[in-house]
C-alpha cells in the first residue's frame, strides 16, 4: 500500500473513503505508521482511531491495560487525553457497552471495525470536529 497525503490507498475506512491517518504522535496503529489497519496476525484488531479521555483511561487501566503509564522499552510514551490512538475494535465495544467508549474519528477507522461495532454506533460516537463538518 501507498501512503499519500496522509490516507493509504486501497485501505478503506468505515465511511467507505480511503483510510485517513490516526496520529503519528504518539506514534500508533498495528504497523507503528500512524494508521488503524490491521492484518491477519492483528489479533486485537487496532482498527478504530479514538480520541482518548482521561475516564477512558482509567477505565483501560482498571481493565488491565494500562495505557497511560510510559514503557520507554517499548518507545511508548503513554498516552494522556486528547491523544488519538488506535485501540482494539473489540475493547471499543466493551467500553461503549460499559458507556465508557471514548469519541471516534471515522476516517481514521477501518472499515474492517464494522464486523464488530455497527456504524450507527460508531456515528453516534464521531469526534465532532474531525467528522461532522
Amino acid at each position: 500500500m501507498i501512503i499519500k497525503n496522509k490516507t493509504v490507498s486501497k485501505v478503506l475506512n468505515v465511511l467507505g473513503e480511503p483510510l485517513q491517518l490516526c496520529s503519528c504522535k504518539p506514534m500508533t496503529g498495528w504497523y507503528r505508521d500512524g494508521f488503524c489497519k490491521t492484518d491477519s496476525y492483528d489479533i486485537g484488531q487496532h482498527t478504530v482511531c479514538c480520541v482518548i479521555t482521561e475516564s477512558f483511561l482509567t477505565y483501560s487501566k482498571a481493565q488491565g491495560n494500562d495505557l497511560s503509564t510510559p514503557s520507554p522499552e517499548y518507545g511508548f510514551p503513554g498516552l494522556k487525553a486528547g491523544d488519538h490512538w488506535c485501540l482494539c475494535a473489540p475493547r471499543w465495544k466493551q467500553a461503549y457497552e460499559d458507556g465508557m467508549a471514548p469519541l471516534v474519528r471515522l476516517k481514521s477507522t477501518e472499515i474492517s471495525a464494522l464486523a464488530v461495532i455497527g456504524i450507527e454506533v460508531l456515528l453516534k460516537y464521531a469526534h465532532e470536529d474531525i467528522d461532522r463538518n
